[in-house]
């Protein structure tokens, strides 16, 4: 019980939120991909935490820019991101790597009567090492492998999994499109000798930046795989509407962006009145650039339960 309480509680809301190990995976990588409502899929304009949802977005734009992310999650659960990437000339391929962690907080221990037995703790940590390269002047493809390992208390988890993806991108349009299969894998080990599961994921995304508003707007269809499921009791509009997440940045100079972003699903699944008219499934942020450093910030809301902030340190080291 105490297991399915960890995984879902921070899983409620999320992308595919169908109960399995690692939920760590399904966490918001960075402050600007929650404020655009995880809608990542066909973004590849350099920010290298775009390698967490299509790794063929990787590229020299993202080169030498690493970044460092840190999320106040509710009830005491803290997660963070480093991701960097690097172009490799010789070899014609940009090569990135991530870690994520999380740490589930201090948790009571009961005996099976339900006495109290002292605490112990609970964490994810995922490692990502992946690479994309172009496939002629439009099209670039990527792929990553990810090392998984959960402890909870003395109990062990560990598994790989790999994502693969594909970005295209019009130029003259200031259209992108990507697809991805993320967390595609195999268990290791399990918790009591039971092999976990990993929360696999199809995403297909669009991105347009407008040619005369400094605008650029975002949708990823995500969960593709269980298309069966959605928004549950919910209306036809709902079960559509529940794969999608959708976002938009504003563009105010070079120095400030303004960004939002919603999730259908997670605003049905955290409301907390009848109709839904709460703010449950909002995000918003800002991102401020000052040389070649950038502070993004966003705030997600989780209805009566809170909301989620996060901060993000990015850095372009050929420009400082």
């Amino acid at each position: 019980m105490l297991l399915a309480g960890l995984i879902a509680a921070p899983a409620l809301g999320q992308p595919g939120a169908s109960l399995s190990s690692f939920q760590l995976l399904r966490f918001d990588a960075a402050a600007r991909t929650a404020a655009l409502g995880g809608a990542y899929t066909a973004m590849g304009d350099g920010d290298v935490n775009v390698l967490f949802y299509n790794p063929a977005a990787m590229g020299p734009a993202t080169s030498d820019a690493p970044s460092l992310s840190y999320l106040n999650h509710l009830s005491g659960i803290n997660a963070g991101t480093l991701a960097y990437s690097r172009t490799v000339p010789s070899l014609r391929t940009t090569v990135g790597a991530g870690l994520r962690f999380v740490h589930w907080g201090t948790l009571q221990r009961r005996t099976v009567r339900g006495e109290r037995a002292g605490t112990f703790s609970a964490g994810d940590v995922a490692l990502t090492l992946g690479g994309a390269r172009a496939l002629g002047a439009r099209v670039r493809v990527g792929a990553n492998i990810h090392f998984l390992y959960s402890q909870i208390d003395r109990a062990q988890a560990t598994a790989l999994a790999t994502d693969i993806g594909v970005l295209y991108h019009v130029p003259a349009r200031r259209l992108r499109l990507g697809a991805s299969v993320r967390h595609l894998g195999v268990s290791l080990r399990g918790y009591a000798r039971r092999a976990v599961s990993l929360p696999m994921d199809l995403q297909v995304g669009v991105s347009k930046r407008l040619a005369h508003l400094p605008l650029l707007l975002t949708l990823t269809a995500y969960d593709l795989t269980e298309m069966g499921t959605g928004v549950e009791g919910g209306s036809t509009i709902d079960h559509v509407m529940g794969h999608l997440t959708l976002g938009g940045e504003l563009q105010l100079g070079d120095a400030l962006r303004l960004r939002a972003g919603y999730n259908h699903r997670r605003s049905r699944d955290l409301a907390s009145t009848a109709d839904g008219g709460d703010l449950g499934g909002l995000g918003g942020g800002f991102g401020v650039a000052v040389g070649g450093v950038v502070v993004d910030y966003a705030y997600n809301s989780w209805s009566a339960l809170g909301g989620l902030h996060q901060f993000t340190l990015r850095a372009d080291l050929d420009a400082l």
